[in-house]
């Protein structure tokens, strides 16, 4: 998610096309913070049954 917004961000930049570029900003700050909270253990949306 997080290289799939930065090729959106890039190519929203470059084009000059601004829904590509909110498109990739917001995927990408998702994406982080999907991988942040995935690095801290925290289980994302799936159960665990430890």
């Amino acid at each position: 998610m997080i290289v799939l917004g930065a090729i959106l961000l890039i190519i929203g930049l470059v084009a000059g096309i601004s829904i590509l570029t909110t498109i990739g900003g917001i995927l990408l700050v998702v994406g982080l913070i999907l991988t942040i909270l995935g690095a801290v253990g925290r289980p994302i949306g799936r159960k665990t049954y430890y």
